[in-house]
């Protein structure tokens, strides 16, 4: 067994405040008292008193933990996620506290339980979709925490730094519109839990659980709803995830026939990307182009000429943690809604002529 503060409480006989106070408050121990006790507990092989116990007591932990559900990796590959996480690490740096990603597996048990156990002084919850359980057993735990969308059902003391998602969505939906386009697909992450990747029967946009694309889709809708295209004509499409292959997979045969979509909106540039692979493909070749629109304007949009929304990612995440380790005095200071812009490059174009 290891050995504990109180077994070099008793081999230098004095008490395990003592002890715990060469570690945390030396000043209140003589030099020599101080330095024979460190020389015993390393000859014990005492490593100190754990830190994350010692920082409890003291009621702060120095850390925040990054909420969010998907696997780990995603923090580190998805473009978007990455500059969020830049944010949050720069403001938090400048509090002098460490970060903390807690994931969300797919077992809500265990999820459940990286919430109730992770050692933070609070969170900022990045893409809970439509998580309210997460956000309850934060409630729960008394930690403050910070969401990257209006929780359905926010309070006034509530804090989140977002976007108007369906007003983003309408305005680059309405300029692929405005070029024509009347057959057109909607392409989302996981649209529905564990559907496979392809067309998807979605009866409303609101059906959709996930709380920034239910938005984005809502917003794609109104714009085409304003031309005279119903929810039903609009072919939705769902992929396994925001990556690539995912979206290549999504739209598999999706330009095949006379009636196939004359432009694609997703709700990623990462997807809108996929989508781009597939057209660049050798069996595209000869056939009309695509209009093809994205979301978020990571780098590569501007590099391959993805029309997209963009969003100020690194400064979503930066509030975010400002918001979490500076709260304003006044809680309307705390609910925080960013500009986005609607920026329009050659992956658009009119509806090809028939």
């Amino acid at each position: 067994m290891k050995p504990t503060l109180q077994a070099v409480a008793d081999a230098v006989g004095v008490s395990r405040s003592t002890v715990s106070n060469a570690y945390a408050r030396p000043d209140q121990l003589s030099a020599a008292l101080r330095q024979r006790i460190l020389e015993t507990a390393k000859a014990m092989g005492y490593p100190g008193p754990n830190p994350t116990a010692r920082s409890l007591r003291r009621g702060y932990v120095g850390a925040i933990g990054v909420l969010f559900t998907s696997r780990l990796s995603y923090a580190f590959t998805d473009p978007f996620a990455v500059r969020f996480l830049a944010g949050v690490s720069a403001a938090a740096e400048g509090h002098g506290t460490s970060l903390l990603l807690v994931p969300m597996p797919g077992d809500r048990a265990e999820a459940r339980h990286a919430v109730e156990n992770a050692a933070v002084d609070g969170f900022c919850v990045y893409c809970a979709g439509d998580e309210t359980w997460a956000l309850n057993a934060l409630r729960d735990r008394g930690l403050p925490f910070v969401t990257t969308a209006p929780p359905e059902d926010a309070g006034p003391d509530d804090r989140y730094v977002g976007i108007d998602e369906r007003a983003a969505a309408r305005g680059i939906a309405a300029h692929v519109a405005s070029l024509g386009h009347r057959r057109v697909a909607l392409l989302g992450d996981s649209v529905l839990p564990d559907a496979p990747a392809g067309p998807l029967r979605l009866p409303a946009a609101d059906r959709v659980p996930h709380t920034t694309t239910r938005g984005r889709f809502a917003g794609f809708a109104d714009a085409f709803a304003e031309v005279g295209v119903a929810w039903s004509d609009l072919t939705v499409l769902t992929a396994p995830g925001n990556d690539r292959r995912a979206a290549a997979a999504a739209v598999a045969g999706l330009f095949d026939g006379p009636d196939a979509p004359t432009a694609v909106l997703a709700c990623s540039d990462v997807l809108a990307l996929g989508v781009l692979d597939v057209l660049a493909g050798p069996e595209h070749a000869g056939r009309p182009p695509v209009s093809v629109t994205g979301f978020d304007d990571i780098a590569e949009a501007a590099t391959v000429g993805l029309t997209t929304v963009r969003q100020p990612a690194e400064e979503k995440g930066r509030i975010a943690a400002e918001l979490l380790l500076d709260p304003p005095a006044d809680p309307a200071a705390a609910h925080v809604l960013l500009p986005t812009a609607l920026v329009v490059r050659t992956s658009t174009g009119p509806v090809p002529r028939s």
